[in-house]
This record gives structure tokens, sequence and C-alpha cells, in this order.
């Protein structure tokens, strides 16, 4: 049958089982946006209040729900409001088609009103993207950017079509999308061999996971290695929930505000198993020191991210999945009680620990989890309160935490909260935030409160820029350039007047208190939680230092 371009961008959306789209229309895709009007009881279009929230609704919808999230843009500005969006995608790994509109054909190249070549902009930052100036190649593109979207390692795939294409007739016929393949071409049976070799032999293994093993949805898999072989585990920002915070076997978070207890483990053990992650600088700190007595097994599915950062002795290419299903079979059963005890010392000896006298960013993390009792969806914005989001709040399952690890994106958390909500609506989904962050994207609150979204937004607020005021204190001699927000702003009549319900909490029982009843409300709620100025997260490791380097508190007392 015959469609315009239009009518197969939405006819291609809904062959690929796409329900939900967030976007802001303009000039240049309206006539896409025309054709969505007629189709709103099959894709539904959440209006977000900036082109910016919009993708980060995609991503938060991606990664909570695991399907590929979608966002539309016009030309121009449009388009360029989506680059940040488009580029956290792009750092973790998330599955994303962006499509924009761009001027006709006869007037690209011509510095015409809202044009930009989108393209170009973004060929850094996307897994491939594309312009359509033929409608003929519309839909197989739409089709390629999906399955290019989905399949090995995810990611952002954006799609421009020229007005005119948007216009224009074709013959359009109807395409079942194939399951993308788990990919298994480039295991090795000599790789496994050799990876089964050194656990065999090891004394003392380490697990660290990653966001490929969550991506992977790997996490019982890691879990029976781990079991098989009394091994202790530690996950990276990106890995939460892999391994169930609640474990014995398990250590923390890595890195430079990892657990005290990973980072020596890391240091000391004869073995690491690296299943999905890429040895980030956050993670490893001196890189010449990182692991030192270790042999080091990195188990991914990028090439690209095989000795990299860190040299490794053996390394399995594949799914994380697909590689775990096949090696476990082959690793031996151990018991590891030295080492098991020697792990349970240094968790004894350096507990993570805050003042509990008064309401902290850690203390309000944990009022969060007994609320939720760990089921909730937690996403948050970059920071402290992330540290904090990562350190206090004890992840069941992957999927559960949505945060932006490589790119570190302030203002991402409350689009993607309401892309999270949206995709997964039986889920209590919570924002954690600063008042730095919060300044951000404020103004998607209003979209929250335009569809009644039930998100939290917990806003920690020290009134400074708290990480960066950390490295001041600590490393600027407390020069605080231009991280103090002292001023007028009160965050609970600004969520009242963007239509959502305000509270401010001082005290950890007022939190407590607060978290309950907006989960109950099941609507739209700011809880502005006001903390001291000068809480750290601690453990902290100086920038390029080695990670057994992490200091506390105490330490600086010492």
């Amino acid at each position: 049958m015959k469609l315009n371009g239009s009518e197969i961008v939405i006819e291609c959306l809904k062959e690929q089982g796409v329900d939900t789209v967030f976007g802001y229309p303009g000039g240049a895709i309206l006539n896409i946006y025309d054709e969505l009007y007629k189709h709103s009881d099959e894709i539904r279009h959440i209006l977000t209040s900036h082109e910016q929230g919009a993708s980060h609704a995609a991503d938060g919808y991606a990664r909570a729900t695991g399907k590929v999230g979608v966002c539309f843009a016009t030309s121009g500005p449009g388009a360029t409001n989506l680059v940040t969006g488009i580029a956290t995608a792009y750092m973790d790994s998330v599955p994303m088609v962006a499509i924009t509109a761009n001027v006709g054909v006869p007037l690209l190249g011509k510095d015409s009103f809202q044009e930009i070549d989108i393209k170009g902009v973004t060929m850094p930052i996307t897994k491939h993207n594309y312009i359509v100036k033929e409608v003929d190649e519309l839909a197989e593109t739409i089709r390629s950017a999906f399955r290019i979207a989905r399949e090995g390692r995810p990611g952002p795939v954006l799609i421009d079509i020229t007005k005119d294409v948007t216009a224009a007739v074709t013959e359009y016929e109807h395409v079942v999308p194939e399951e993308p393949e788990r990919k298994t071409d480039y295991i090795r049976e000599e790789h496994l061999a050799e990876a089964a070799r050194l656990i065999n032999k090891s004394k003392r293994p380490f697990v660290l996971v990653g966001g490929g093993a969550v991506i992977s949805d790997a996490a019982a898999e890691v879990r029976e290695l781990m079991q098989k072989i009394q091994c202790p585990g530690g996950d990276t920002l990106m890995g939460k929930g892999v391994i169930d915070g609640r474990d014995e076997l398990y250590t923390g978070m890595a890195g430079m505000h990892g657990t005290k207890c990973t980072n020596l483990a890391i240091t000391d053990c004869d073995l690491m198993i690296v299943i999905g992650a890429r040895f980030s600088d956050r993670v490893v700190g001196n890189a010449n020191a990182f692991a030192k007595k270790a042999k080091i097994i990195q188990i991914d599915i990028d090439a690209a991210e095989i000795n990299k950062n860190i040299c490794v002795d053996c390394s399995v290419l594949g799914d994380v999945r697909e590689v775990l299903r096949r090696l476990n079979p082959m690793v031996e059963s151990a018991t590891h009680e030295e080492w098991i005890g020697k792990i349970s010392e240094l968790k004894e000896r350096f507990p993570l620990k805050y003042d509990n006298d008064r309401l902290t960013g850690p203390a309000a993390v944990e009022e969060i989890y007994n609320a939720t009792d760990g089921n909730a969806i937690i996403v948050t914005d970059v920071g402290q309160h992330q540290m904090w989001a990562a350190q206090y709040y004890k992840y069941k399952k992957p999927h559960r935490l949505l945060t932006s690890g490589g790119l570190g994106t302030m203002g991402y958390g409350l689009g993607a909260a309401i892309g999270a909500k949206t995709g997964r609506p039986e889920k209590t989904v919570i924002n954690i935030a600063g008042d730095g962050c919060f300044r951000m994207n404020m103004n998607e609150l209003a979209t929250a409160g335009r569809y009644n979204i039930p998100v939290i937004e917990v806003v920690l607020n020290n009134h400074v820029l708290g990480m960066v005021r950390q490295w001041q204190t600590l490393f600027y001699e407390k020069r605080y350039s231009s991280t103090i927000l002292n001023d007028q702003v009160d965050f609970v009549k600004v969520a009242e007047a963007l239509g959502v319900t305000g509270m401010r909490v001082t005290t950890r029982e007022e939190m407590s208190r607060a978290i309950r009843e907006a989960i109950a409300l099941n609507k739209p709620v700011l809880i502005d939680a006001v903390i001291d100025q000068d809480d750290k997260v601690f453990p902290m490791v100086p920038a390029g230092a080695p990670i057994e380097k992490a200091f506390d508190q105490d330490d600086i007392q010492e």
C-alpha cells in the first residue's frame, strides 16, 4: 500500500512494538506529529517541558523496561537539545532511537531557518546515525535503527528525516521484526578453558560486575558462579543489583567512593573476574597500581574494551550471560574459607558510617530503602546524592538503579524517572537529586504534574554544589568558587506552582513519614530534604591515587 513518510514513521514504530514516545513538536516535524495524533490510542506521546527531558525520559524508559526508548524533536535547536541525553545514553550503552526532522532537501546546506547538521553533530555520540533524503529509504532505515540500537552492545541511534520526505509517498509493506540474537560468535572454547583454569587454581578470587552484566540480564549466572566457588564480589556504579546487596559475599561498590573492603580486596586478590565492566578511571584509580597481585579475566561483549584501560591475562568475548552459562559448568566448586574470613574481617573493620544524630544524605537514602523494602526503582542525578544512593540502598535486582555513570549528567534524573515510571507503572519510582542538579531540569515537574505521573523527587538540599564543594574543601583549601547556592529559591513553592505536591523535611523522622506519605499519595511529589552543606561522601580515593588509599573522616582526624 502507498503511504506518505509520516505514516511510514508511525507504522514502523508500531512494527517495533513502541507504545510510548517522549518529545516536543516543531515546524519541521509537524507532519509526523499530525500522523501521531491519529494513532494516539496506540502510541502514547509524553510532551516534556524541554527536549533534553524527552531524551532522558526515553533513556529511563529503556533502562527500566529493557525496550528501546524513543524520542522526537524538531530541527535546529530542538535536535541539538537532545544531544546531552543522546551522549548520556551512548556512554551507558542504552538502546534509544531519536527521531528528528530537518528542513527540506532543497534547503539543506543553505543556513535555512532552524537547519542544523544533526547527523554530523551526533556522529561521535551515537552507535549509528542517518539522514533520510529519499522516502523509499525511510522504512528500512527505521528498522535498521532499532536493530542496531538493540543488538550487541546497545546504544542510541539517531534518524534525521527531511520535511519533504515526511510528506512524500511511496510503497510500504508491513514487516515483522526479528528478535536480536545474543552475540555468541566470538565465544571461544580455548578462552573459556583458560578462564576456568585460572578460576580453579585461584586461592583469593574476586568478582567485579559492571553495567554489561545488567544489560545482559546475567544476575542469575553471576550469583551461581559466586556461590559455586564461594567468591566475594563487588560492583561498579552501573553494575548495581547483579549481586544482591544483602548477600554475605557482597563487599560493596569499587573505586573512588567504593567501600574500603572492596578496594582492599581488589588490591589483595590473586584473581579478578571482571564481568561486563570497562575499568573506568573512577573504578581503577591509578591504573599502574590496580590489582597488581592478581591475574585478571575480562568478560565483555565489546572487543574494543579488552585491554583498553587495563591489560588482562585472559579475555572471553561475547554476551556476558551466554559466556557464563558456558563457563560455570567448567568451574570446580570451592570454599576459599581463609579468603572469605579475611573479607569478613575487612567488612567488620571498615563499615560505611555516618552521623546518625541528624538528617544526612545517607540517612535519607536509608529511610527510602526502609519505606520501599528495597523494591523501588531508584533514579539519581549526579554528585554526592548519587554516591549515597549507590552506597546505602541495597539493590536486590538489576535495572533498579538508573543513573548517568559514564557522562555524569546533572539534570538527568527527573526526566529519566518520568520515563521509568511510564514504562513500569507498577513500580515505585524515586529520583534522588541534589539541589544543584534539580535546578537544571526542574521544569520536568510540570510534565509529571500534567500527566499525573506519580514519581517522587527527593532533593537532598544542602544549598551548595556538594561534590564540587567537597573537592574544594579537601584539595583547594576551602576556596568555594561558585559552589554556594544560598538564595531565595523555595523548592516546595516551585513544586506547587508546577502542579506537584511539595513537602519539606529537616529530620530523619520527618523524612521517614514524608516518603511513606508520598508513596501512599500515588501522585507526583517533591520532598525538599534539608541537609548540612558540609556533609561528605566517604570513603574517597584522591584522583590518580591507588584505590587502596581510600580515606574517610576518621583518617582525616587521625
